[in-house]
């Protein structure tokens, strides 16, 4: 088990090295310090703790800090470690502050900086509150664990899948002596990997997604038949569109074939949503509103893939890959967008082994010191360029235009200049890599020049735009030459309604082409590409679902 962590913020890298320094000096042998320069880098080093089933023993904050104080960040961290010895640092002139964070934190001490020396105005206080947590420590929680080759696509497959579903797990490579253990007790080798144990102590060799889902406590089966809404997607449009029909009594289920949150969910930080001026990734939203649905009622099951939409007079029918079906008087289409391929020579063999498409934070501190490259020039790259910045040497983003500002909002242009540690290659393509268990050379092309050059790196991350998720649809609904879902007005041409629509009206705004059935989100035709957009054509839906129903 490693170490409980020790985790310092501060703005100010001077004294954020200095603290960290002092607090090593001490304590290095038995805690691992963790160093943050932001109150949300710090709840994000806090979340990837919590994934890996670890514990923090102790959180020292500065109070002056400008994108969220310390008395904010320590509000935030105890929801995360709520048992975990809290200090804030401050100086003279705050200490009226401090007090006040002692209701409002359960603030355990502010220290006066400088504390000069430290033997005599730090080590006391931190020894007593480490002595006093060791007395109480949290809980331990059973945990899931995983033993996997670091290099392995199918390890990163589980890993990635837990971490999106924010179920908590141990990573244990077979370089590890407890993972060859754990290989061993279970009867397995080397090459039986991925090992997953569950926390009831039963061990997966190589599970399916639906067999991991069902021993980590996620639901895979539906609880009920017939439902007044199936949501088919569980990204922003659907988790909103969840959370309003449950909270308006409509008899909800959601449907997700990998994890809660959609491409927004591996976002590491969307800092333009309405209502959080410090940003929140998209994993603390989407845990949020998964939350939220459930605790309205929905029903929210994971690893169902989705092959057919039909109707039966006024009940639509979603059908499952193994055979069974769920069916309803209404249907939501929100299964979104897909990063495309990058059809380059090398790739495919090494997706999973260095080469991953969107962000994969659980990749991120394997990064450290390390030379990264991302392809693709759209908000969520630059997303993923600032959050790999934490971690990574450098990181190298690879354009296909003269710059960003074409295809980035602004604000995310700016952090990207201001980050010395991010160079951005305009009119560079990917066109070759290689490698043997991993990724190791990349070729790059100016497509002005033709001129080819090879760069030695492990981890390539590919941002390429998107392509929607409707192959399943097949006929049921009208789609547009690109697949996207066609909807409302744009139904209707020429003052004639689409084929097959039997009902005396226009089709709604957010209608497709077979009543009932609605779409929101990326997967709609002409929609505005936002969270923000989504969240609300979802709750949208609902509106438009009630007048759907009153009319029958």
């Amino acid at each position: 088990m490693a170490n409980p962590a020790i985790l310092t913020v501060d703005d100010d890298p001077a004294v954020s090295r200095s603290v960290a320094r002092d607090v090593r000096r001490r304590y290095g042998d038995r805690y691992r310090v963790v160093r943050a320069d932001s109150g949300p880098a710090a709840l994000d080093a806090l979340r990837e703790i919590k994934l890996r089933g670890e514990q923090v023993a102790l959180m020292l904050a500065d109070y002056r800090m400008p994108e969220m104080n310390g008395i904010q960040f320590l509000e935030s961290a105890m929801d995360i470690f709520p048992r975990a010895r809290r200090v804030l640092l401050t100086a003279y002139a705050d200490t009226d502050a401090a007090i006040d964070a002692i209701n409002v934190v359960d603030l355990d001490h502010y220290l006066l900086k400088p504390w000069n020396p430290p033997e005599e105005k730090l080590y006391p206080v931190v020894d007593a509150l480490l002595e006093a947590w060791l007395a109480a420590p949290d809980q331990s929680i059973p945990d899931t664990k995983v033993v996997g080759h670091r290099w392995s696509a199918p390890s990163f497959a589980v890993r990635d899948f837990l971490a999106r579903n924010l179920v908590p797990y141990r990573w244990l490579t077979t370089e590890d002596a407890e993972g060859m253990r754990l290989l061993s007790a279970a009867g397995a080798g080397p090459d039986d990997v991925p090992l997953v144990i569950t926390p009831d102590g039963v061990s997966l060799v190589k599970p399916s997604e639906s067999t991991l889902a069902a021993h980590v406590g996620l639901t895979t089966t539906p609880a009920e038949e017939f439902y007044d809404l199936v949501v088919v997607g569980a990204g922003p449009a659907g988790l909103g569109a969840a959370v309003y029909g449950a909270s308006e009594g409509l008899r909800t289920v959601l449907v997700e074939q990998r994890a809660t949150g959609g491409q927004a969910g591996q976002s590491s930080r969307i800092e333009n949503y309405l209502g959080f001026p410090d940003g929140v990734s998209g994993a603390q939203l989407t845990d949020r509103a998964r939350r939220q649905a459930l605790r309205f009622g929905a029903e929210i099951l994971t690893t169902r893939e989705v092959v057919a939409l039909d109707a039966g007079g006024s009940t639509r029918l979603i059908r499952f890959s193994d055979g069974s079906s769920v069916a309803a008087h209404t249907v939501v289409l929100a299964t979104g967008v897909s990063y495309r391929l990058l059809e380059v020579p090398g790739l495919a063999e090494l997706t999973g082994r260095g080469v991953f498409y969107g962000s994969a934070a659980t990749e991120a501190p394997s990064c450290s010191g390390e030379e990264i490259y991302i392809v693709g020039g759209a908000n969520s790259a630059g997303q993923a360029a600032v959050y790999f910045s934490r971690y990574a040497r450098r990181v190298h983003m690879l354009i296909r235009g003269p710059d960003l500002t074409r295809s980035m909002s602004s604000y995310l242009v700016d952090q990207i200049a201001a980050i010395p540690t991010i160079e951005v290659h305009p009119h560079t393509q990917v066109v070759g890599a290689s490698g043997g268990d991993h990724l190791e050379t990349l070729t790059l092309c100016d497509p002005r020049s033709g001129q080819a050059r090879e760069v030695n790196t492990s981890w390539l991350f590919i941002f390429i735009g998107a392509q929607p998720r409707t192959d399943w649809l097949d006929k049921a609904v009208v789609r547009d030459a690109n697949g996207f879902v066609v909807t409302g007005s744009d139904l209707v041409v020429d003052g004639s309604r689409p084929a097959g629509w039997s009902l005396p009206r226009d089709p709604y705004h957010l209608e497709s082409s077979m009543p009932g059935v609605f779409a929101a989100g990326d997967v709609r035709a002409y929609s505005v590409k936002r969270v923000a957009s989504a969240v609300g054509e979802g709750a949208m839906a609902v509106s438009l679902i009630h007048r759907y129903l009153e009319a029958q």
